[in-house]
């Protein structure tokens, strides 16, 4: 069963259980790997650190924390998630997914800079509310959670009552962080690219639950995109 609305072609998956399990190997392996990297990191961390300065030690340490929390509860979601009972269909919204995802990982291959201790606190914070307020999300969203523009289950309780999209919100502030300790102009060009994809992502996922749920167009009216009272 198909149906286009506003010319976006949407569909009701036919596939098995098992084509859905195999399709989540990709993130759950991403995140996994991440988990171990960032572990891997902490350790290294704890040890180099300069025992002079406890407040910036166990700061970072939570910073640290709460990305691997995060991506602990990203890869248990995926497991337990529920098959999509409607998808987007075509190249468009999957690359939009992907790019949105994953796009700003690319950070990492520019210079990390200097910054100065407040700057440096600050991207640290931003990075461990992000990271923390995301994984709150992600418990949230249980087994509705998706990469792709899918629908499972319509969440609209807890944070979700206040902002439609908690957890790109929560990404974008810990992206924030990460790249400030990247920053330069082709930087701050691949986070404008990467958020844009994301405007695109959502406006994706709303398609596809307004047609899966009727009940989202009266949510999305009175509901705030990603910031109540500006957007």
């Amino acid at each position: 069963m198909a149906s286009n609305l506003t010319g976006f072609t949407l569909t009701r998956p036919q596939k098995s259980s098992a084509y859905d399990m195999v399709m989540r190997l990709p993130i759950l392996a991403w995140s996994v790997v991440l988990a171990l990297a960032q572990a891997v990191e902490l350790e290294r961390y704890r040890h180099a650190a300069d025992p002079a300065l406890p407040g910036v030690i166990v700061l970072n340490i939570a910073m640290r924390l709460s990305m691997i929390g995060y991506l602990v509860i990203l890869a248990a979601t995926v497991v337990v998630r529920t098959p999509p009972i409607g998808k987007a269909r075509g190249a468009e919204p999957r690359v939009s997914a992907l790019l949105g995802s994953f796009l700003i990982s690319a950070v990492v291959l520019f210079p990390r800079r200097e910054l100065a201790p407040a700057a440096g606190w600050v991207s640290t914070l931003l990075v461990l509310v992000g990271d923390s307020i995301a994984a709150v999300v992600l418990i949230q969203l249980r087994g509705s959670f998706s990469i792709m523009a899918e629908a499972r289950q319509l969440a609209t309780s807890g944070v979700y009552r206040f902002v439609r999209h908690p957890l790109y919100l929560a990404e974008e502030v810990a992206t924030i962080g990460g790249v400030m300790q990247f920053l330069s102009i082709w930087t701050v060009i691949l986070i404008i690219l990467q958020f844009a994809c994301q405007i695109r992502r959502m406006n994706n996922e709303e398609i596809v639950l307004t047609d899966v749920f009727p009940q989202y167009s009266a949510y999305k009216k009175r509901t705030a995109r990603i910031i109540p009272g500006l957007y």
